[in-house]
């Protein structure tokens, strides 16, 4: 019974979830992309590729938060980096991230994971695989995340992940849903 959640139903609470959060978000998301292409004239989603289970790369999708031609960077680098006006919004409410139901749905994330890396961080990658957090989709939310993700190094990211990996479940999964639903309410920072 214990391997059933991991096999099939963390696919099946995915697969729903995203699609009814994607449902009551498509009137925030429609006037996120119509903000973003109001503000500089170019296209809302931004595409990037990233790191999937198994270290697969996928596409992810995000709406577009900075000017066109931005280097990739890992959020680590990209305070330094110009974000448009409505991009800063987006950012501040996670608006932005709305597109990556899309990559749930489609089974590249799941809604619960490490935060897909990108290709060219090396590091972060060998210590998941190592740690066997590369066998699990990436999410939205993880554990990292919950327990102050931004300012932590590379192997405390990898060391929360390989905990999650290790004991996967279902409890565990709501629980951080759970955490980043209150982190979500709470007001953002005033810059």
């Amino acid at each position: 019974m214990r391997h059933l959640y991991p096999r099939y139903g963390k696919r099946i609470l995915d697969a729903v979830v995203a699609g009814l959060i994607g449902l009551v978000s498509l009137p925030a998301g429609l006037l996120a992309a119509l903000l973003v292409r109001l503000d500089d004239g170019a296209a809302a989603l931004f595409r990037q590729q990233r790191l999937g289970r198994g270290g697969r790369t996928f596409t992810i999708f995000k709406f577009r938060s900075m000017a066109i031609g931005t280097a990739h960077v890992s959020s680590a680098e990209a305070g330094t980096l110009p974000i448009t006006r409505v991009g800063r919004f987006l950012r501040r409410t996670n608006l932005d991230e709305i597109p990556q139901l899309w990559n749930v749905i489609r089974g590249d994330m799941s809604l619960v994971g490490p935060r897909p890396a990108l290709p060219t961080q090396t590091q972060l990658a060998q210590l998941r695989s190592a740690s066997g957090a590369l066998n699990v989709r990436p999410g939205l939310t993880g554990l990292a995340q919950v327990n102050a993700y931004d300012g932590m190094t590379e192997q405390e990211k990898a060391a929360w992940d390989a905990k999650y990996a290790a004991s996967l479940s279902f409890t565990r999964d709501i629980s951080i849903l759970l955490r980043t639903f209150l982190y979500l309410l709470k007001p953002p920072p005033r810059y």
